[in-house]
């Protein structure tokens, strides 16, 4: 179903904020805003499912990564590179996915994808 892949999609980019955060603790003011709004998108999309349907493995607002882990149980690192690339495939990806959504979906899916295509630019601005 195309909401439960975009619901883990965005599962996937505040995991990968999080982990960007702890592997880069000094960027942390600037990346937390871009989690944030990650965050926020996978909370209207979980709007969107069906009354229990228990999709998902993040909370609707999740905290981001602890930094407190032993360097053995942290996950890799993230760069802020790499970041521009999940968010400029998230936003090449939104116009596929809109033509086959309802229109709800469809209208926050556009938002979505805009949003992601300016943190592209954005996340230009930040070094690693």
């Amino acid at each position: 179903m195309l909401l439960t892949s975009l619901i883990a999609g965005k599962e996937q980019l505040v995991s990968l904020y999080g982990r960007a955060v702890a592997a880069l603790p000094a960027r942390t003011a600037a990346l937390e805003p871009f989690r944030q709004r990650h965050a926020a998108h996978l909370q209207a999309l979980r709007a969107l499912l069906p009354a229990g349907s228990g999709t998902g493995t993040f909370p609707a607002s999740p905290a981001p990564a602890s930094s407190s882990a032993s360097p053995s149980e942290r996950p890799s690192a993230v760069s802020v590179e790499a970041l521009r690339d999940a968010e400029r495939r998230a936003a090449s990806a939104r116009p596929a996915q809109m033509a086959t959504a309802s229109p709800a979906l469809a209208q926050l899916l556009a938002s979505i994808g805009a949003c992601e295509a300016v943190h592209v630019v954005a996340l230009g601005r930040v070094r690693d």
